[in-house]
């Protein structure tokens, strides 16, 4: 069953559910159901097992709660779980729980997320003392199944929410363990906003004859704006910082979430950003959970306007006052591209999408548009003339505001003693000046330029000898050194590969590549022998093709 957003929605009371329920959704301010809502609770009520595709913000976490909630018995005291909900971070976890408890507060449901970087005393107690529904990580999950505080021979209701981030996270095996550990009758429901092979291969294992749900975001009426404006903007690594500062001061975000690829990545960008006069904060999986805390309170309370973060770190998040999701590299999967953008554009909020660019990344955006059906437009980085205008911009928005708001009669008196000696206009031109340079000027106030596209070339034709030897046959060039990486053709490896992964990795450009072959099942790279060791550490970091390459300095002694 796919089904597309309409706006022919049912009332809640029309999905019969329980009048607590009613009622709490009624306090809460729900006035119809979304979509999905329509279309997975009813199946679900029936205890039918369902796989849904949906976007974050679309309402699938109510989607799931309600009939959960719905099917919870009345008891006391101790009591096993009845309900299993699994989500990738601890972040999802409470935001999860949150939505239980509010839903079904009039029923008196117990709800419990279970995380780590927590004290697992609390939960260890809560569970002791009996829970209806638990909301859990598959790691904690599986330390409490071990030491036999989570029992789960009880529960009716498996929830996989975010089930695609959940694979991307590496906790495949610890959900087949999970669910190995449930009753084999019971009610699995899996939720992904993206739905690979992968899904499907659990959906196949897990669910019996389940009900599929595909919800696609409803699209702009012709000549409107869409709810997300996407763009990208072409620009040499070099001058990425400086794009992003640009940006940020032409866009004036509320709040903005920046992507990164590594957590050195977001520690040396989070300390630019700062170094340039925003309130930047850092956020990725090697800081401690007090740590990642704090930093969503000062994000939420106003007191930072720029999270730089990792994937892992950034997934879960709901931040209302978030406008702008900032890729700082291309992401490398459409999926990754999905869940970014998902952060904005959330229950009817408006939101941007920038997305920065290098020249060899442009490729990639375009396999991004057409795996999302969205289109991404590739604009122009604002001029130096540009950033002026719109600080102007942001200068008159200011006064209008104290004009239409503020009390004024303060300062009458600075005006009228200024005025018997110089012009009204002049005057009014001298306080817009002040207002203006106030807010500060921007570190990059000289013109970006636009990058010179050039094509991957592939070295070998230029550097294999002749008499039909390869040229590893022969020593590297002097200053050079070869390295061996374990993917070759037979796992699509190609030479540009290869250089966007070395100059997207580590600190070379693509002029600093020596020769590279490619084989059926290795490949070898010449690179500066000065920067041989921070190549093999950059590239043990990341994936080639999607594969982690096995990488060392190539061992062949070469024929003379």
């Amino acid at each position: 069953m796919t089904v597309e957003a309409s706006e022919d929605t049912a009332s809640f009371a029309d999905l019969t559910l329980r009048p607590e329920l009613l009622n709490a959704l009624s306090a809460l301010g729900y006035e119809e159901p979304t979509p999905i809502q329509c279309e997975a609770i009813p199946p679900l009520l029936e205890g039918r097992d369902l796989l849904g595709q949906a976007a974050t913000g679309t309402g699938k976490t109510a989607a799931f709660a309600l009939p959960v909630l719905q099917g919870i018995p009345p008891r006391d005291g101790d009591g096993d779980p009845v309900a299993l909900v699994l989500v990738p971070t601890r972040e999802l976890a409470v935001q999860v729980s949150e939505a239980f408890h509010r839903y079904g507060r009039d029923l008196g449901a117990r709800t419990l997320p279970i995380y780590g970087g927590a004290p697992i005393g609390r939960q260890l107690q809560a569970l002791k003392r009996g829970v209806d529904v638990v909301i859990a990580t598959p790691g904690r999950a599986l330390d409490h199944i071990a030491r036999g505080t989570l029992r789960l021979g009880g529960v009716r209701t498996v929830v996989l929410d975010e089930a695609d981030e959940m694979l991307d996270m590496g906790f495949a095996d610890d959900i087949e363990e999970i669910l190995q550990a449930t009753p084999e009758d019971r009610q699995t429901v899996l939720f992904s906003a993206t739905v690979p092979p992968r899904i499907n291969g659990i959906a196949r294992r897990h669910l019996s004859d389940p009900v599929r749900i595909e919800i696609r975001r409803e699209p702009a009426e012709p000549g409107t704006a869409p709810l997300v404006r996407q763009s990208a903007y072409v620009v040499a690594r070099a001058y990425k910082p400086a794009a992003l500062g640009r940006l940020l001061d032409v866009e004036a975000p509320t709040a903005a979430l920046v992507f990164c690829r590594t957590r050195e990545e977001v520690d040396q960008l989070t300390e630019t950003l700062n170094g340039r006069g925003y309130r930047a904060e850092a956020l990725h999986g090697g800081m401690s959970q007090e740590q990642r805390d704090r930093v969503m309170t000062r994000l939420r309370n106003g007191t930072a306007d720029l999270l730089v973060a990792t994937d892992v770190a950034a997934r879960g998040l709901d931040v209302e006052q978030l406008t702008h999701v900032v890729n700082y590299n291309v992401p490398s999967a459409p999926e990754s591209y999905v869940h970014r953008i998902g952060r904005v554009g959330r229950a009817g909020r408006e939101g941007v999408a920038l997305t920065l660019a290098e020249p060899r990344e442009h490729r990639m955006l375009k396999a991004i548009e057409r795996a999302t059906g969205q289109r991404i437009s590739v604009e122009k980085m604002p001029t130096v003339a540009d950033l002026h205008a719109r600080r102007l911009e942001l200068t008159r928005a200011a006064l209008e505001e104290t004009l239409l708001q503020d009390d004024l009669e303060t300062y009458r008196v600075v005006i009228e003693s200024l005025t018997d000696e110089f012009e009204l206009m002049d005057v009014a031109l001298a306080a817009v000046k002040l207002t203006h340079e106030s807010g500060g000027g921007s570190l990059d106030e000289e013109e970006i330029p636009e990058p010179a596209q050039r094509p991957v070339q592939d070295k070998r034709a230029r550097r294999e000898p002749g008499g039909g030897q390869k040229w590893r046959d022969f020593a590297p060039s002097r200053g050079m050194v070869r390295l061996f990486l374990g993917l070759g053709r037979n796992a699509g490896v190609r030479p540009q590969d290869l250089v966007g992964a070395i100059t997207g990795e580590s600190r070379l450009s693509g002029r600093d590549i020596g020769a590279i072959e490619i084989s059926d099942r290795f490949s070898l790279v010449e690179v500066p022998e000065n920067a041989a060791e921070d190549v093999i550490h950059a590239l043990r970091r990341t994936t080639i093709k999607g594969r982690k390459p096995t990488i060392r300095r190539e061992r062949h002694t070469p024929r003379r």
